[in-house]
């Protein structure tokens, strides 16, 4: 079976050796000494300025959003996992969706001054499947308007733009570190902020709010991880450049051999290195992306339909037509992709895919 994604698994001993560790520290949880390293060696590797390692990918956006967010309106995308705007609902702030770029998939910088009323707080925007946003005018907007700026870069880890990591831009971005991501550690995320008083606050924040044992600084929140998920973060990280450059020999494979005639790739914004963390392709209509995807089920490969449906169609959202995106999700799916995927693997896929769409 070859599924849409597979977890990397660091050799046990390697993984063994940073519980045995744990159990010398007899410390589990509360920020102890695995995580204290952890968070360094990302930082030195990601060339960051701050970091915040937390429980999940979800828990730094509602934590920027209860800090930034002010229950206002929040100006969104709706072509992102479904986590990005159930947290702003969470956080009692209103999504305001505005349409995506259909080649980047990105939100469509053009869109968003339009959809700014006396009530928006804040810009939510998502760098989807890695690929940079429009960063400098999604700037230049918030700037003019006095706007917060949140990106969920929860598929970017590696990404850089503009010769410097992609989670140094805006007020605070966010990463997952969940097992199917680049980087995991098992379950985990992590926020990033540049400005030290604002990551001063955001850090009490996913502390219950303690600065201290005894002292709060405000409201706050567990974002806390255990000493056993920075096990595995410290086991998967030394392995990070050999599973960057497995993925991009699948990706290169794909690219030079899918038939292009019949499908549309994801662009990747210029300035931009990426990081090859998903694969998805866009098919001319959804009754071929069906047809695909059930040849491949057949052959037991299981891509995913991601992102699907368009978040301003879900049913506890009443957002308007978004064509841009609702076309792109009924068409977009993600081809398997992971360390280990095999040549003759991939190939067969293409085939599959090349035979169907003819």
């Amino acid at each position: 079976m070859i599924n849409v994604t597979k977890t990397f698994f660091p050799p046990i001993k390697e993984y063994t050796q940073q519980l045995e560790r744990v159990w010398r520290n007899q410390w589990l949880t509360n920020r102890g000494e695995l995580l204290q390293e952890l968070e360094e060696k990302l930082k030195d590797k990601l060339d960051v300025s701050n970091i915040i390692v937390m429980n999940n990918g979800t828990i730094p956006i509602q934590i920027a959003l209860q800090v930034l967010g002010q229950q206002g309106e929040i100006i969104t995308t709706p072509f992102s996992y479904v986590a990005t705007t159930a947290a702003i609902l969470w956080e009692h702030c209103t999504p305001v969706f505005v349409d995506i770029h259909p080649e980047y998939l990105t939100i469509d910088e053009t869109k968003i001054e339009q959809a700014i009323t006396a009530k928006t707080t804040a810009i939510l925007a998502t760098h989807v499947f890695g690929n940079p946003c429009a960063i400098e005018a999604i700037s230049a907007i918030a700037a003019k308007h006095n706007l917060k700026v949140i990106y969920d870069a929860a598929h970017s880890f590696g990404v850089t733009y503009q010769g410097k990591s992609i989670f140094e831009y805006g007020d605070v971005s966010t990463c997952s570190f969940h097992a199917t991501k680049l980087f995991h550690t098992g379950e985990g995320g992590a926020l990033f902020c540049s400005d030290e008083a604002l990551s001063h606050q955001l850090f009490y924040s996913h502390n219950f709010g303690h600065n201290g044992p005894l002292d709060f600084h405000g409201l706050g929140i567990n974002g806390k991880i255990s000493e056993l998920q920075a096990a595995m973060g410290l086991s998967v990280l030394p392995h990070m450049d050999a599973i960057m450059i497995s993925r991009k020999k699948v990706v290169d494979l794909y690219t030079l051999n899918l038939d292009f005639t019949k499908l549309n790739a994801l662009l990747i914004r210029e300035n931009a290195i990426w990081n090859y963390s998903y694969y998805p392709v866009i098919f001319e209509t959804e009754t071929q992306l069906l047809a695909v995807q059930n040849v491949l089920n057949q052959n037991d490969i299981f891509p995913r339909r991601y992102f699907y449906p368009s978040l301003n169609t879900i049913p506890y959202v009443n957002g308007n037509s978004m064509p841009i995106s609702e076309s792109i999700a009924a068409r977009v799916m993600c081809l398997p992709l992971y360390e280990g995927l095999e040549e003759e693997d991939v190939l067969r896929i293409i085939n599959l895919i090349n035979a169907e769409i003819c």
